[in-house]
């Protein structure tokens, strides 16, 4: 028997309970007979106005990941998206590589998740000098670039946007995006990489694109490129940025 809707894969998707942007970006990148099933990690609305209340989040994360997983799970997907972006990034490429495997041995199913996927796009593209954005506060961009050098990339610019909650992040306006974007850009960037899974810049990112003519990978993005890809789905889908038109 096969899934009626999901004939082709089941694809399991954990956020932050704050997180109001990746189910709907997912959503939007879905193949015919792919379908999306998102369990929530249970994350208080809270502000992130220092670093002690920044740790206090990644510490409600960190708690809340094993019963999301555990959760999606039950319904059999055949591959689970890490929408919990920042903690994929922490301790550097070693760490991330071994919190990646964990979790693929948790679920005995694979896992995709941001940063690697991001090391995996920017490879694609052959980047090696690179631009980032992030919505994060300057601890969580410390981590994001801790990564990202550890991984062998030049971050030749980082602009965090310092928003003042996890929901809060979504309510990022395109104009700022936009201008984020444009200020990041250069001639001494191969890249632009946003980060931030709640950040919703896929469609801004894809734009972005032919205004620089050069790669803008969007978070939500190339994580789900990572696991179409991951499971052998080789669609390529026109208009959500060149990683899935090339790749």
């Amino acid at each position: 028997m096969t899934d009626l809707l999901g004939y082709r894969k089941l694809i399991g998707i954990v956020v932050p309970s704050t997180n109001t942007s990746v189910q709907p970006e997912c959503d939007g990148l879905r193949v015919p007979g792919v379908t999306n099933h998102i369990a929530r990690v249970t994350t208080p609305e809270r502000k992130i106005s220092s670093d002690a209340a920044y740790e206090a989040h990644l510490q409600a994360m960190r708690e809340g990941i094993e019963p999301a997983l555990d959760q999606v799970m039950t319904a059999q997907p055949d591959h689970v998206v890490m929408g919990v972006a920042i903690e994929a990034f922490q301790g550097g490429v070693a760490h991330a590589d071994q919190f990646q495997e964990s979790l693929a041995q948790h679920c005995g199913v694979g896992i995709s998740m941001g940063s690697t996927a991001a090391v995996r796009a920017l490879q694609a593209f052959s980047a090696s000098r690179i631009a980032v954005l992030t919505p994060h506060q300057p601890a969580g961009d410390e981590i994001v670039r801790h990564y990202l050098e550890d991984a062998g990339f030049e971050v030749v610019r980082l602009k965090g946007l310092r928003c003042p909650s996890p929901r809060m992040i979504a309510h990022t306006s395109p104009a700022e995006i936009r201008a984020s974007l444009q200020e990041l850009n250069g001639d001494d960037v191969d890249a632009i990489l946003q980060v931030g899974t709640n950040l919703a810049a896929g469609a801004i990112a894809a734009e972005a694109e032919r205004w620089f003519d050069k790669p803008v990978l969007a978070m939500n993005v190339i994580t789900y490129w990572d696991a179409l890809r991951r499971l052998g789905i080789d669609d390529r889908i026109v208009g959500s940025g060149r990683i899935f038109e090339e790749h």
